[in-house]
């Protein structure tokens, strides 16, 4: 049978430790020695920043995603993803048998019902004449007139489907709605495609913004120094051309959008990546910051060995945001507290005390 360790268990074991290390004489138990030789570092107070960030995520401001709007099957596709197309380029053909086939027998019902529309417009003349010299009767005229006028509306039926045949034809065509970057190809030519089937995704470049959510808490604060520092991925930064705080928040986060609009860049950053925003209104929380590696970590515990009056003590720590080797403390630390370099270090330390009590 195999048995796991519960981390509330070593998180508490772990403090029970510090404790114990911490305390004086009790139960019979003589104190340890005062920790000597142990590498040690004092936590300093963290420097303020010139504002705070938020990460956001980049979007495209136009971006298209083309769907046939037509059956058939992929006759060709020309271009890939990354590639720059101008607007009206062609990106994807269909074949057009079906559609074609359509067109052809739309206009020949039209060329019918126009050649019978000459018939019974000829017709309907000859009994305006006859009803003029009281040949036929006005009832006689009427009936022709209604002749007339179906004949009348079978041809604009069939100049409308000769135009709708030619739209679907049309559709076999796919084109790009502006000038932009192919982002996604999702048809390979010889498959079938139906009506909505998605085809190619298109973004405009030149158009490209963030957005981040903040607490509203602060966003009066940006609402009124609305200015924005934008930090890419491969270390690129550069300011916001415009920042807009949205008037209402979340219902469920409560948490305020913030739409940063980007400058033009090159090479650009791509929708959907992570960029991170710093707004120089908000005053940046500071935490005392630490070495990554002083850290000791047990499951869900992280602690720290505080040397106070030559005694050595392992502390629980909530951390924030870790960079360049070094973590946010949150709770458990202060600045001017002294902190063990090494756990292990520590740890040894700790049991030369306890040998140099006995």
């Amino acid at each position: 049978m195999i048995f796991r360790e519960h981390p509330f268990r070593i998180g508490l074991a772990l403090l029970l430790a510090g404790a114990v290390t911490a305390c004086g004489s009790g139960a019979g138990n003589p104190a340890p020695s005062p920790v000597e030789g142990l590498a040690t570092l004092t936590v300093g107070a963290g420097e303020a920043g010139p504002g705070r960030s938020w990460d956001g995520v980049v979007e495209a401001v136009r971006q298209a995603t083309l769907s046939a709007q037509t059956s058939g099957r992929v006759a060709e596709v020309r271009h890939d993803v990354n590639d720059r197309v101008a607007a009206g380029a062609v990106l994807v053909r269909l074949s057009a048998v079906e559609q074609q086939a359509g067109v052809a027998a739309a206009r020949a019902q039209l060329r019918a019902a126009e050649a019978t529309l000459v018939e019974v417009e000829g017709n309907f003349g000859r009994y305006v004449d006859l009803y003029q010299r009281h040949y036929v009767s006005k009832a006689q005229l009427d009936q022709m007139r209604a002749t007339r006028d179906a004949a009348q509306a079978a041809r604009d039926a069939a100049r409308a489907q000769v135009a709708n045949t030619g739209q679907q034809s049309a559709y076999t065509t796919i084109r790009a709605p502006y000038a932009g970057i192919v982002s996604s190809r999702d048809v390979e030519p010889g498959e079938s495609v139906g009506v909505g089937r998605q085809l190619m995704t298109l973004f405009s470049p030149d158009a490209l913004r963030v957005e981040v959510s903040v607490p509203q808490s602060v966003a009066m604060q940006i609402r009124a120094r609305p200015l924005a520092r934008i930090t890419f991925e491969d270390g690129r930064s550069v300011d916001a051309r415009d920042v807009t705080v949205f008037p209402s928040a979340d219902s469920a986060t409560h948490a305020v959008t913030v739409r940063v609009q980007l400058p033009a860049l090159d090479p650009i950053p791509h929708p959907g990546g992570t960029a991170k925003v710093l707004f120089p209104a908000v005053e940046e929380t500071v935490y005392p910051r630490i070495p990554a590696a002083t850290l000791v970590r047990r499951g869900e515990v992280t602690a720290v060995y505080v040397l106070a009056g030559g005694r050595l003590s392992l502390r629980q720590l909530r951390l924030g945001e870790e960079s360049g080797g070094e973590v946010d403390v949150i709770a458990g630390l202060k600045p001017g507290e002294v902190i063990a370099r090494d756990p292990v270090a520590a740890v040894q330390a700790l049991v030369a005390a306890r040998k140099g009590a006995g």
